[in-house]
């Protein structure tokens, strides 16, 4: 018998996360983010899952070739944009568009554009603002000369006006909130032409308010969410499920210990769980004693230190569970925000990180 673990996805509840975002930004076309791999779900699985979107957004240029080889026909945007002059021929053969967020890439479309014009080839492309995030971008102050520059290229057909938001989750973020940012992406943009493309999954979520022509959605789409609240406040169904069985049963008492390092004492006798999931599987090896965990469907908590392929449980409130239980790790019945609270991160790492050696189904 194979190992029992494995990561069942739910495209039917992609295709139900993507309608939301969709009647909750009406006007506005939808980019479907994929990138990593659709957060770990798989591009194929991915692509048919968001097949309403607008377009895809990803980073990946392999990916996005391969999206084309799949069938995809609708725009394909490259988040990123592109990393040197030769990007352009794949993103002209591919017919791609790409962010442009700094000098030198204005620079390989100026040296690059009477090639490309004599080839037909013209670009839609995203100009990116940096609003005070400070990754890709440029400034407020500098936005309005690359627009300028960026127009003037011949095999440039289009500018959306695009932007990201760091804490759309927090409207009174003490540093950086989003009124803020947007009030620096009015000021730099301020009479340009173009399509607006602002809001993330926290804006979707959180922000009504915000009117944009198109929106990026990510981890909403795959059942997270951004801050804010919770995927069942939000209507967000699951899209990863991962479950194992219950693989061993120890009988211990109490001022026993368990797992490496022995960090969990137990206070009273115990009946403990083994799990066939472990850090290389993709479980976070931080998480604590504690984070939940469902065993024939029923909440109960994790204790000792995650090990490389296998975790321990409490039974002790679980009579009835045995060798062959079931366990769901996260996903359905158990919101993978919750298992990534517990152990300080989100839940798109959990999602990004799941291993190779996990089989993946759908369901």
């Amino acid at each position: 018998m194979p190992r029992p673990i494995l990561a069942t996805i739910h495209v039917d509840s992609m295709k139900q996360n993507l309608a939301l975002a969709k009647a909750k930004t009406p006007g506005a076309k939808a980019w479907g983010v994929l990138k990593a791999n659709g957060y770990g779900h798989g591009l194929e699985r991915a692509m048919r899952g968001f097949a309403a979107a607008d377009g895809l957004a990803l980073i990946e240029f392999d990916n996005a070739v391969k999206l084309r080889e799949l069938g995809w026909t609708k725009p394909i945007l490259l988040l990123e944009g592109f990393f040197g002059p030769e990007d352009l021929v794949t993103m002209a053969d591919h017919d791609l568009q790409a962010a442009v967020h700094c000098d030198e890439q204005l620079a390989w479309l100026e040296a690059a554009a009477p090639q490309l014009s004599a080839r037909g080839i013209r670009f839609d492309l995203h100009l990116k603002m940096n609003t005070g995030m400070n990754r890709l971008g440029f400034t407020p102050e500098a936005f309005a000369a690359a627009h300028a520059r960026l127009s003037a290229i011949a095999c440039v057909a289009s500018i959306t006006l695009m932007t990201h938001f760091a804490n759309a989750d927090d409207i009174d973020h003490p540093l950086l909130p989003i009124g803020e940012q947007l009030r620096r992406f009015e000021r730099g943009a301020a009479g340009l032409p173009g399509p607006r493309s602002l809001s993330n999954s926290a804006g979707v979520l959180l922000h009504a308010e915000l009117k944009s022509d198109w929106v990026r959605p990510g981890i909403m789409l795959y059942g997270g969410t951004p801050g804010g609240g919770t995927a069942d406040d939000f209507g967000l169904q699951p899209t990863m499920t991962l479950s194992s069985e219950i693989i061993g049963v120890q009988d211990i008492a109490a001022g026993e210990v368990v797992g490496y390092g022995s960090r969990f004492k137990a206070d009273v006798p115990m009946r403990v769980g083994v799990v066939a999931c472990g850090y290389a599987d993709g479980y976070p090896r931080v998480a604590p004693a504690g984070t939940p965990v469902l065993v024939d469907g029923v909440r109960t908590r994790l204790v000792g230190r995650v090990s490389m392929d296998m975790l321990t449980v409490d039974l002790t409130e679980l009579p009835q569970a045995r060798l062959g239980s079931k366990v769901t790790l996260w996903g359905q019945g158990l919101p993978i925000d919750e298992v990534a609270e517990a152990a300080d991160t989100i839940g798109y790492e959990l999602m990004c990180a799941l291993a190779l050696r996990v089989p993946v189904v759908e369901g």
